[in-house]
């Protein structure tokens, strides 16, 4: 192989060569690999119809590829949170005297307070109150958790992850 010329035969690493400064006779070689795999054939072209060749196209498919998935993660989000405004869930205290109504996004809906709750005084009624509002959020986090371990199960996000949304 001569000075400035490369090899670029497909299968093969690209090896530049030119000579050694100590003596012309000796030539010195780099060889180069490609981080994720060669050149695309001639007839393999990228979406915008361009060809695209080595470690530069490569990684303009994964960066591609990992924007894709954002977007599909960022509609999935969407649609679980949308699920989640609309869904309601209900919290009692002892003796169901009390009845919280919290939606999926622990905002919360409407206090249900029975005769019999209202004669237990202010003190008591409080307490009450406080115990089906605990009950209703924790029903409603338990459910947002679940959902959103569905939704990174679905995406195929490694377990280790679907296990800090629990």
């Amino acid at each position: 192989m001569h000075s400035g010329e490369a090899d670029s035969c497909k299968g093969r690493p690209l090896v530049l060569s030119w000579p050694s400064h100590k003596t012309q006779r000796s030539t010195r070689s780099l060889r180069l690999n490609g981080l994720f795999g060669g050149k695309k054939d001639s007839n393999e072209r990228s979406d915008d119809g361009t060809a695209k060749a080595g470690i530069l196209g490569n990684m303009q498919n994964l960066y591609e590829t990992v924007k894709k998935a954002q977007m599909v993660v960022q509609v999935e989000a969407v649609r679980v949170q949308k699920e989640l405004a609309a869904a309601e869930f209900d919290g009692y205290c002892e003796d169901e005297l009390i009845k919280a109504t919290l939606s999926g996004n622990q905002q919360p809906v409407h206090i249900e307070i029975t005769e019999a709750a209202m004669e237990l005084g202010a003190e008591k009624l409080s307490l009450l109150v406080t115990e089906a509002y605990k009950d209703a959020h924790q029903k409603s986090v338990q459910a947002m958790k679940e959902r959103m371990s569905n939704l990174a199960q679905s995406l195929g996000m490694p377990q280790g992850l679907n296990d800090g949304l629990k």
